[in-house]
């Protein structure tokens, strides 16, 4: 029972290099990437036996990313090769005062399109002991949000943990479902939540007034829950922040160290290597430490170009210790 299942889509990232900006580019550097398969790779790097459930096109492309999970460690034989396309999303990097910008190019992807279904998924979550999903999936369509209830009822069917970074992203929630329609029967399948109080607002139609209303609701009303975290970020430039985090149980508050981060290189996938600490922490029974590794991890990859981390566990502790920075001869 050490096996963890990551689902979600991965899209292929066009940047323009030199943190150039749209009007100046004449070639892409590529990435792949996705939150929850970032989420995967960094535990995947970790040690950790994680498969990622997806779906892409049967084309170069397709077999390109599926390439490119596997070299960040990752069991690539759940996913599956359907009609459509890869999504794609363009990133600008932004830098001082002048702000990212990210363009989404994904509709009538392989991975809109797919549902599960073909899948005996009582036998594939055999020895699986966390799934992990996000808010993303469901926003997509239809399809994308019964392959996640689909896995999750199971998992909770099998007393396995479930972890859900809500991630409530407006604009993808296009095919004729709200939020709150879709995403309290997957919050009741979960026992992690990575949320903030515009997340719950939204995800459960409330008007909730500060987090510590929004968790108090949570507890009461998913008592399968045990843990909610957060991230509190301070924006005081495109290349300087300010991060700490916080981890919620219904009786217990355990907070993380307050980080200055500059310069950023990438903050792309910052907020799934915090959801991999945090994940990896958690599987050791240790909320003090989880959340500051979390932190820790989400603090590293602002250093990291790409959408994952891809550091290791000791570089991880260092930054939680505040020994990082130094040359290693």
């Amino acid at each position: 029972m050490n096996k963890i299942i990551t689902l979600g889509e991965v899209m292929l990232r066009l940047s323009p290099a030199d943190n150039r900006r749209f009007a100046q580019a004449n070639s892409f550097q590529i990435e792949f990437g996705g939150s929850e398969a970032n989420v995967g790779a960094a535990l995947a790097y970790w040690g950790e036996h994680v498969s990622h459930v997806t779906a892409f096109p049967d084309d170069e492309l397709g077999k390109r990313a599926v390439s490119e999970l596997r070299k960040s460690g990752m069991d690539t034989s759940l996913i599956s090769f359907l009609p459509g396309r890869l999504g794609l999303y363009f990133l600008e990097n932004g830098s001082l005062q002048r702000s990212s910008k990210i363009i989404y190019d994904r509709f009538g992807s392989s991975f809109s399109k797919y549902d599960g279904s073909e899948k005996d998924w009582e036998k594939e979550l055999e020895g699986v002991s966390w799934v992990h999903w996000s808010g993303i999936s469901p926003a997509i369509s239809q399809e994308a949000a019964d392959l996640t209830y689909r896995i999750l009822k199971i998992a909770r069917n099998k007393n396995i943990e479930v972890s859900g970074d809500i991630n409530y992203r407006s604009n993808l929630w296009q095919y004729g479902k709200m939020a709150h329609e879709v995403m309290p029967n997957l919050i009741e399948l979960s026992s992690v939540l990575i949320a903030g109080t515009r997340d719950f607002n939204q995800c459960l139609n409330k008007n909730f007034n500060d987090f510590n209303e929004a968790k108090a609701y949570a507890f009461e009303k998913y008592p399968q829950l045990k843990f909610i975290a957060k991230t509190n970020r301070k924006t005081h430039s495109a290349s300087h922040n300010s991060l700490d985090a916080e981890l919620h149980s219904k009786v217990q508050v355990w907070n993380s160290k307050n980080y200055e981060v500059k310069p950023i290189l990438d903050r792309v996938g910052t907020g799934d290597a915090f959801a991999a600490g945090l994940i990896f922490g958690l599987r050791k029974n240790d909320p003090k430490w989880a959340i500051e590794f979390g932190m820790a991890a989400g603090v590293l990859k602002h250093a990291v170009h790409g959408d994952l981390l891809l550091s290791s566990i000791e570089e991880v502790q260092e930054v939680a210790d505040g020994t990082s920075g130094k040359i290693k001869r």
